[in-house]
């Protein structure tokens, strides 16, 4: 059961990132020595250090009680760091992470042949990674063991999965604990800055004619200071407003349609809104993502439809309960 222990830990903190790593998978990894939890890390960013470059970093760290002077999430940097390190200096330490380490070269190094060289005291993988060309990483590893936690690490990567043949649809919503989601922003000031972090790196916001009548959103990303995400909305007839600050963002595309055929494509497509959309996108949602505020409300706006959902994930931001969910049974 201890194997089981710390591949949760490091599932829990790969979804803390979930989606921010498009149009990379959701990876975490922990490491230890002698039962001790030396560090518990993930993969925060496409192009970056991955969760093993990091969890190792971090170890480092904790036995040497030294910091590091560099960008951890500078792959490079951090691979030629660990690689200068006394060859035994982890030999005695575990690492558990949630996907088969890489085998290829891409915009960061190998991390299979990193641990190869490190020579860990053993190497535990909940699942093996399904991309052909990505895959061979336990075959340079002699003391890896696979299957740890299989069924929820094959959660985590579901994303991924899909990305890589049609769009992820990820269909966020806010409401408050009795189901309501009229009445001004309901979400915290945590739940909001998340929802920008997925706006910066989905290749499609995706909303509804309503939305931009009624509300005159923004749909920028304020909260993190990135640019704007382009934007599809989806409408029978284009009587916008083009003085709302929606078309009114630089670098930005705005386009109307009328069809949701651009779905069939590989792509990371973020939804905002309301019933209707709910409800024409029903059967192309991939996974919805809910926001819960701990609030009553009497205002009278609620998805007024039908769905079973298997929640998969749930977290805190601040106040706010957020579930990652799939929807079942349609």
């Amino acid at each position: 059961m201890r194997d089981e222990f710390y591949m949760q830990l490091a599932l829990d903190k790969a979804w803390e990132y979930q989606g921010l790593t498009y149009p990379n998978p959701a990876v975490g990894a922990v490491v230890t020595l002698d039962g001790k939890i030396l560090a518990i890390e993930a993969h925060q960013r496409a192009g970056t250090s991955h969760a093993e470059i990091l969890a190792l970093l971090s170890a480092y760290e904790t036995l040497s009680n030294t910091s590091i002077a560099f960008d951890p999430n500078d792959a490079k940097k951090s691979h030629t760091f660990l690689l200068s390190l006394p060859k035994d200096f982890f030999s005695q330490c575990i690492i558990y992470v949630t996907l088969e380490p890489c085998s290829h070269e891409g915009k960061t190094p190998s991390c299979a042949s990193l641990l190869q060289v490190l020579a860990l005291r053993k190497v535990v993988i909940g699942i093996r990674d399904p991309i052909e060309g990505h895959n061979g990483g336990i075959q340079k590893l002699k003391n890896a063991s696979v299957g740890i936690l299989r069924e929820a690490c094959q959660a985590l990567i579901e994303p991924f999965l899909i990305w890589q043949k049609k769009a992820f649809v990820l269909f966020k919503l806010a409401q408050t604990t009795n189901g309501r989601i009229g009445g001004g922003y309901l979400s915290c000031e945590a739940s909001l800055r998340h929802v920008h972090q997925l706006r910066e790196v989905c290749d499609i916001l995706l909303i509804g004619g309503n939305t931009v009548r009624e509300d005159r959103p923004t749909l920028d990303c304020r909260f993190t200071k990135a640019q704007a995400p382009n934007v599809k909305i989806y409408a029978k007839e284009d009587d916008f407003d083009r003085d709302i600050p929606l078309f009114g963002i630089e670098n930005r595309d705005v386009e109307i349609i009328n069809t949701l055929n651009f779905l069939d494509s590989p792509s990371f497509v973020l939804v905002e809104g309301g019933e209707g959309m709910l409800k024409a996108l029903k059967e192309k949602i991939s996974w919805m993502l809910i926001y819960q505020t701990p609030k009553l409300s009497t205002n009278n706006l609620t998805y007024n439809t039908t769905m079973n959902l298997k929640f998969l994930h749930q977290d805190k931001k601040d106040v706010d309960l957020m579930i990652w969910s799939r929807q079942i049974g349609y």
